[in-house]
């Protein structure tokens, strides 16, 4: 594969700003719903205000790629006084939790910076700078981008296996000629 220089955005947290509003998860939600802007749920958003009320702690924290194995570490770390949790950090989906995951279809949820847009709308609508967009540019290798479909279809696989896949999709198919 080629190298290719590419321009990558990112979105920096600065977690001392953020007061818990969870406006970046509505707006998330609206933006993502189907059909678009026609519904607000956030749990099926791509942020996540992963918080600890008593200790004052709120970190947004944005899904990355799915996992089909959870992690070993359960360490705490400690930061300006606040204790975190390790899972607090990670932005995968994976099989000991529920973030990230549509609550219909247990599908795994992934940030895509609301590809199209000018910038992501949890951005936007940060009332308090929490979010802000950096962008750098990084020699990549460049590689073939899986759609939605194979997405959804390899974290089926992942998750039951490829004959059963394979032995739904047969089931439809006669379903539908008969």
């Amino acid at each position: 594969m080629a190298k290719v220089k590419k321009k990558i955005k990112t979105i920096k947290i600065d977690a001392d700003r953020c007061n818990g509003c969870r406006g970046c998860e509505i707006a998330c939600s609206l933006f993502h719903a189907e059909p678009k802007y026609s519904s607000i749920n956030p749990a099926k958003s791509r942020i996540q205000v992963v918080s600890h009320r008593l200790k004052d702690i709120w970190l947004p924290v944005f899904a990355g790629e799915y996992t089909p194995a959870e992690c070993m570490g359960r360490d705490v770390y400690t930061i300006d006084g606040k204790e975190y949790d390790e899972c607090g950090f990670c932005r995968a989906a994976c099989p000991s939790r529920d973030l990230f995951k549509d609550p219909d279809t247990g599908l795994p949820l992934k940030c895509d910076m609301c590809e199209g847009e000018e910038e992501p709308w949890c951005v936007k609508w940060c009332l308090n700078d929490v979010l802000v967009v950096e962008e750098r540019e990084e020699e990549v290798e460049e590689e073939e981008a899986l759609d939605d479909m194979e997405i959804g279809l390899e974290a089926l696989t992942n998750k039951f296996g490829m004959s059963k896949v394979m032995e739904t999709l047969a089931r439809m198919s006669m379903a539908k000629k008969g």
